[in-house]
């Protein structure tokens, strides 16, 4: 697996490419339908809520995302991606999201996912996850990764610590690499697990437990609760 960040002209991306363990057909199956992603996308620990509408350009999915995992769905915001199944052949699928609006001044949401065969029972997959963010929320950010987000950090190493420790990258690019990370083990986690909701939240969870500098937030039982409870509403 390789998972890298970078600048765009007016925010940022996160990119991971890795070989997963399911052949090009089974990724088709799993990925192309936007109920299936909304069943993908519910396994971040940030998502509420999903839903499903036919808007006037296509299938819509809305993603009611809060800025911490224990606050209400209630506080939530939405996030209305567009969806579009733009390739799907034997030998290449390709799906995209697109919000055009977020929270505090960010836009342009996009996620792509790109695979093709790499043989008869596993794809070579790209997971790209990137937004714009106006000064406002450029602000914001920084002011937030100066106080309660300064410990942390991302997957890029980009040195050593005093100790000989490996030094990860912080700031915004930790930042955007932590989430990608959390939606691409969420769709391999989804794709994996097939129709069985419970493995998903269970297979997604362990994928996170093995990056704890970067992505531990909350106990296994805490969030199969609060996973369980969403479901119900």
């Amino acid at each position: 697996m390789l998972l890298k960040s970078s600048d765009t002209s007016n925010g940022l991306k996160g990119d991971v490419y890795a070989i997963v363990d399911q052949p090009l057909p089974m990724l088709a199956q799993a990925l192309g339908t936007p109920f299936q992603w909304c069943e993908a996308m519910l396994l971040h620990i940030n998502n509420r809520k999903c839903t499903v509408s036919n808007g006037a350009s296509g299938d819509e999915i809305t993603l009611s995302v809060v800025r911490k995992y224990d606050q209400p769905v209630e506080n939530s915001f939405h996030l209305p991606f567009a969806f579009k199944l733009i390739d799907n052949t034997s030998q290449h699928l390709e799906v995209s999201l697109g919000a055009s609006s977020g929270p505090l001044g960010t836009s342009n949401y996009r996620i792509v996912v790109e695979a093709v065969p790499a043989d008869a029972s596993h794809s070579f997959l790209h997971f790209s996850y990137a937004y714009e963010e106006n000064f406002m929320a450029h602000t914001a950010l920084q002011a937030y990764l100066a106080t309660f987000g300064r410990s942390k950090v991302g997957f890029t190493v980009v040195g050593q610590t005093p100790e000989g420790t490996p030094d990860y990258v912080h700031g915004t690019h930790g930042l955007v690499e932590r989430n990608a990370m959390r939606y691409f083990l969420a769709v391999d986690a989804h794709v994996n697990a097939g129709k069985d909701a419970q493995s998903a939240r269970n297979a997604w969870f362990s994928a996170t437990e093995k990056y704890p500098r970067q992505l531990h937030e909350i106990d296994r039982a805490t969030y199969l609760e609060l996973k369980a409870n969403d479901a119900q509403h």
